[in-house]
């Protein structure tokens, strides 16, 4: 036997009740595992034969391990178990490992025909990186696997993660996916959703802002922008560096129609999510809330809390992680409410990463309703591209990605068409506010403009813009030739990775 665990160290509030003898002769689990210097989420591996790799737990207390992002650490760990496996199949141990052992592993996870589930050369490179960290730190020489060596790295190595929905794809996969419609457009029968609202407004917010997942998922009712640009389409608000990837407080957009939507769910859904969780006595047992006596204004935002036992506590709002952030609680009209936003049915915190399972039945309802019972039989990935382009598919960074696009033409069909700028009043216009690509990067707040251009778009980062919309100008006698639909029509026909509507319907009917 080859196969290696992996336990994960579960959150304060996630033990559960555990045994008044203790777990395997241990009294108190949690304190002996906090003892040795295990915290949450960290990962302990365990051997073939049942027994604990105490040099992999030294890995994973290491700081070379314990900077990164908890996310990180968690895919490095599903990286490392299955090279783990590999090895073990061997006989030969971790630090044992040979470069050809890694150049053989390599062979079978990228290449190898027999290989039903190859992986691309971006999600080797992750690995190779996972790979190298565990081996420098483990003084394992001549390195089996180096990063940053030309030959260890994946040459084809492209962005896996992107994709493009056009604004009315995204209308037709919310309609089938979150609201329960048919092809012909209405409510199927029986259809029921109890956080429907919830999912809706929550693909709109991030459609209309850009946020990340964990960003989005993580804010508190009171960071719902409420501060009106001067022509009022739309509002700004602060996310907090603590929940974004580069630990830099920004400022973020949204529509006011998409935090309306915010609003409403609010008042209604999760009120009554709140409501229920109250009658049940649910955040009386909850074994950590902090109670917010007060919020702060001001460029340095704090919160400041008393905790069940009395004590006080605070903590400037940017530096917040969204673990704490679950940890908050306002007092309300019917007693203490959650300040974070987005709750489940039992009115409790929605984890960031529970989103993926909204998408995933949103997706898997759309191959239901869009797809024949033959069709479905097939496993997605060996489906022919003809099937799977009859149905959309959307992840919560679909969202980002599509808001990026759509930014970019709407800001040079802006230019191009209703400002009428030449060569000149574009040149000026940019050094004065920049251009379209430096804008959108700032939305979506990356460090550098080329970042947006080679991931997030690159349908158009090899085109003319001008070329793109010259179309949409007007004819000889002087009409419109194109909206903003039929510009994302278009383009999705002629590049590669943007789902539209016209091609998906037409596709499936």
């Amino acid at each position: 036997m080859s196969t290696w665990h992996v336990v994960r160290v579960p959150d304060p509030e996630r033990w559960g009740q555990l045994p008044t003898d203790g777990v395997l002769g241990v009294q108190d689990l949690p304190g002996a595992v906090a003892r040795i210097g295990l915290r949450p989420g960290d990962a302990v591996f365990v051997r073939p034969d049942g027994t604990v790799d105490t040099g992999l737990l030294d890995f994973v207390r290491s700081k070379e391990f314990r900077n990164l992002e908890r996310e990180s650490k968690r895919n490095y760990v599903t990286d490392i178990r299955i090279l783990l496996e590999f090895l073990s199949s061997r006989g030969v141990s971790w630090r044992e490992a040979t470069e050809q052992d890694l150049a053989d592993f390599r062979h079978w996870r990228c290449q190898a025909p027999e290989n039903p589930q190859r992986i691309s050369g971006t999600k080797w490179n992750r690995e190779a990186s996972a790979f190298t960290k565990l081996f420098k730190w483990g003084k394992v020489y001549p390195l089996p696997v180096d990063v940053s060596r030309r030959e260890d790295r994946a040459a084809d190595s492209v962005s896996a993660r992107v994709s493009w929905l056009t604004p009315r794809t995204w209308g037709l996969w919310s309609d089938v996916g979150l609201r329960g419609h048919t092809r012909a457009g209405v409510a199927a029968p029986g259809w029921e959703s109890r956080t429907e609202m919830r999912n809706t407004s929550f693909v709109q917010l991030l459609l209309s802002s850009g946020l990340r997942r964990q960003e989005g998922g993580s804010l508190l009712t009171f960071e719902l922008p409420t501060q009106q640009l001067r022509h009022g389409r739309y509002l700004h608000g602060r996310i907090a560096g603590a929940v974004t990837r580069s630990k830099n407080t920004r400022t973020f957009y949204a529509s006011v129609d998409a935090v309306g939507q915010v609003e409403a769910y609010v008042q209604s859904e999760r009120a009554w999510a709140v409501q229920r969780a109250q009658d049940k006595g649910t955040y009386d047992r909850l074994p950590m809330v902090r109670l917010v006596t007060k919020v702060t204004r001001g460029l340095k935002p704090k919160v400041e809390w008393v905790d069940a036992d009395g004590v006080v506590g605070g903590q400037e709002l940017s530096r917040l992680g969204w673990r704490e952030r679950q940890w908050l609680f306002l007092e309300g009209p019917d007693g203490p409410e959650p300040a974070w936003l987005w709750l489940t049915e039992q009115g409790l915190p929605m984890a960031p990463d529970r989103w993926n399972g909204v998408f995933r039945g949103a997706n898997l309802r759309c191959e239901e309703v869009l797809l024949t019972g033959e069709e479905r039989k097939i496993e997605r990935r060996f489906r022919l591209a003809e099937v799977r382009g009859k149905t959309p598919y959307a992840t919560p960074h679909s969202a980002r990605h599509s808001m990026a696009l759509y930014t970019l033409i709407l800001l040079n069909e802006l230019f191009e068409s209703r400002y009428g700028l030449s060569k000149q009043d574009r040149r000026d216009f940019a050094q004065l506010f920049g251009d379209p690509w430096w804008l959108v990067k700032t939305v979506l707040g990356h460090s550098d403009v080329e970042t947006t251009k080679r991931h997030y778009l690159a349908p158009v980062s090899h085109l003319q813009l001008e070329s793109i919309l010259a179309a949409a100008e007007t004819t000889d006698e002087g009409k419109d030739v194109e909206d903003l639909d039929d510009i994302f029509s278009r383009l999705a026909r002629e590049t590669v990775g943007i789902q539209d509507i016209d091609a998906l319907l037409g596709a499936a009917g």
